[in-house]
């Protein structure tokens, strides 16, 4: 079997100068330190920074050309496989932020695709996802995560709750919703039972629910913490 050959920041070049000169754009390479510059009649120069792959350098150097022009792109090879599309998906989304185009190659054909174009860009708030943050906020108690810790460990309030439940069935055994609301001060101890994100909980008959051995596991582990 063949080895794929990686390519080149120079194998990048010439699909990027046919490409703008098919724009009606001349262009030449290694200009004053930007690796492409195009000129059109009545337009802004054009400055293109080529990389093999996303990285912090490229970014800065776009970055570093916006003193030139307004009309910088940053060009990489395309790649496949749902890894590249996400990184793909999160790196169109910082150029937007930072005013800068996204060109990429796919260079077994070098077909050149521009995602973005340059252009001012002011994030929209999600009010939704911020109000989640704050309801999240006021749910938890006291500050159990240290900051930058896996999402995986992260003590939710959710699962603060989740946890009441489980510890006062743990000690009463099968229970009926209602009173273990009112007993753990959890109001939504009975759907938390019955939607099991974490499979501690099972019913045992209509209203009531026991805890399951996971749901003991679940316990034990919080505790070692």
């Amino acid at each position: 079997m063949t080895q794929q050959v990686k390519p080149k920041e120079t194998d990048l070049y010439p699909p990027i100068k046919a490409f703008l000169e098919g724009q009606g754009y001349s262009v030449k390479g290694e200009v004053t330190g930007a690796d492409v510059v195009a000129l059109k009649d009545d337009c802004d120069p054009v400055v293109v920074e080529l990389k093999t792959g996303f990285s912090l350098t490229l970014f800065h150097q776009a970055i570093e050309r916006l003193r030139l022009t307004d009309m910088v792109y940053i060009a990489v090879p395309r790649g496949s496989g749902k890894a590249w599309l996400k990184s793909h998906k999160a790196n169109k989304s910082l150029c937007r932020r930072l005013g800068i185009g996204l060109i990429t190659v796919r260079m077994r054909d070098t077909f050149v695709e521009v995602h973005l174009d340059p252009g001012p860009y002011t994030p929209r708030k999600t009010k939704y996802k911020q109000a989640r943050m704050l309801r999240e906020f006021a749910r938890r108690e006291g500050d159990p995560n240290l900051g930058g810790s896996p999402a995986q460990t992260t003590m939710t309030a959710y699962r603060q709750d989740a946890l009441k439940v489980a510890t006062y069935l743990a000690e009463h055994g099968a229970s009926k919703g209602s009173v273990v609301a009112h007993a753990t001060a959890v109001p939504t101890a009975t759907r938390i039972m019955a939607s099991d994100h974490y499979g501690w909980f099972e019913r045992v008959e209509k209203g009531i629910y026991q805890l399951t051995p996971n749901g003991q596991k679940g316990l034990e582990h919080t505790v070692c913490k």
